[in-house]
């Protein structure tokens, strides 16, 4: 480690005041940062902890869609009665992050602000079509992740809510590694009413939306409905824990199995 200063300001405005200097990071849950910065592969000035900011913590149910606070931990995902009663798939996928240590710390906003290409939310924000609440505008999800470990965030601005809708139907399914427990290939699929929406992370560099398969769901809703449609390997990742053509056949595994599990 080496010495930088350290800020925990107590509201968004504070928060982004000290986010102005170029060389300051944000911290929520920590748990990409802090290895970085353990191997000195980032060296901030000063860290912006967030955690003292109430405004960003909590869930609630506004109109037909949830919204769920930046700092809200992934285990109150999990165990939320308002999520599991109108969004199951996503306290599934809340349940099944990491392990109970990661769970207990980690943040919603932290992961999806991160990006990591095997990160759940992603996937669930994309797949539901989420709109992203900052502290200068909404972001459409569509409009969100540009790529790896990128997203539309300018430099100064902070991810401060997630709002999902209630959608008819959701579900989500994923292989992960093992070891890391990080995702190969997972898929997240919603229906509502006539829309159909499909993300895919894991597999490539960048979640994405998987478009022959919405057009054969909003035809069919059902597993066999993506049967025969194959994921194009080219651009997606390959690695020792699983060649582009592996993960292109897990999307289709994957996908049915969401499928299935949304009903």
């Amino acid at each position: 480690m080496y010495d930088f200063a350290y800020h925990k300001p107590t509201s968004v405005a504070d928060a982004v005041k000290l986010l102005a200097d170029p060389d300051a990071k944000a911290v929520s849950g920590g748990h990409t940062l802090v290895p970085a910065l353990k191997h000195r592969l980032n060296k901030p000035t000063a860290l912006v902890d967030l955690s003292g900011i109430a405004e960003m913590k909590g869930i609630k149910r506004v109109g037909n869609a949830i919204v769920i606070g930046a700092l809200t931990r992934h285990v109150e995902v999990a165990n939320s009665a308002e999520v599991k009663a109108a969004i199951p798939a996503l306290a599934y996928m809340a349940s099944h992050i990491g392990d109970v240590q990661v769970r207990n710390r980690g943040t919603m906003g932290g992961s999806v602000s991160n990006n990591d290409p095997a990160a759940d939310y992603p996937a669930a924000v994309l797949g539901l079509g989420a709109t992203i609440h900052t502290s200068k505008r909404k972001i459409a999800a569509d409009d969100f992740f540009l790529g790896m470990f990128t997203t539309a965030l300018d430099a100064d601005e902070i991810l401060t809510a997630i709002e999902f809708p209630i959608v008819d139907k959701a579900g989500y399914a994923k292989m992960k590694n093992p070891a890391s427990r990080y995702v190969m290939a997972g898929v997240f699929v919603s229906k509502a009413g006539g829309t159909v929406r499909v993300a895919v992370n894991g597999a490539g560099p960048c979640v994405f939306r998987q478009a022959d398969m919405e057009a054969a769901l909003a035809a069919n809703w059902s597993p066999d409905a993506v049967a025969g449609i194959k994921q194009d390997p080219d651009g997606l990742n390959g690695d020792i824990h699983g060649s582009a053509e592996y993960r292109a056949h897990l999307v289709g595994v994957m996908a049915k199995r969401a499928i299935a599990a949304a009903g």
